[in-house]
């Protein structure tokens, strides 16, 4: 898919297709996708947990505060990142879109969750005191076919977001 396209059509999905495994090769392009994302001075402050059995899958879910839809994800990627880092948080939005994109690709569907437990999880899934968790992102095929009107996304015009060279100036010719 052209990576516009991929952008312009990636929906988040929560409902996921249970009888359908997202095959290897394509979870190691998302995770080769995050690899691969910049970071501030170089620095990849971030680590990845990847939770694919079904009962971690469920302590994902009880560990959350807003994301119990995870249970029924294919796997789930679980985004540590060492706040050591000033841009720790910036770097880890970017990994995740990577990761995102990368999965849409595919037709692979994904969305994340950010409330937490965050004592919970560091206990199930061992993550180290020097690493925060930061966002969990549950993947898999969508339960329903995303085609047409359903891929439409509700977003406000540029028009109403975009201004030019000062704040409420909405054409470029204004200042020549």
């Amino acid at each position: 898919m052209d990576a516009y396209d991929c952008i312009v059509t990636k929906l988040e999905v929560r409902e996921f297709d249970e009888k359908t495994q997202v095959p290897s090769e394509i979870r190691l392009k998302i995770l080769e996708a995050a690899r691969l994302t910049g970071s501030s001075l170089n620095t990849q402050p971030w680590r990845f947990v990847v939770v694919q059995n079904q009962n971690n899958l469920g302590k994902l879910a009880n560990d959350s505060t807003s994301g119990k839809w995870i249970s029924a994800a294919n796997f789930a990627i679980i985004i540590i990142t060492n706040p050591y880092f000033r841009f720790h948080l910036i770097d880890a939005g970017k990994v995740v879109q990577n990761m995102q994109l990368a999965a849409w690709n595919f037709g692979v569907g994904s969305a994340l969750f950010t409330g937490m437990d965050e004592q919970k999880i560091r206990d199930d899934f061992a993550i180290p005191v020097d690493y925060k968790p930061v966002i969990v992102v549950g993947f898999g095929y969508p339960k329903r076919k995303i085609t047409g009107k359903t891929k439409k996304k509700n977003r406000l015009p540029l028009t109403e977001l975009v201004s030019f060279e000062e704040y409420g100036i909405s054409t470029t010719n204004t200042h020549n």
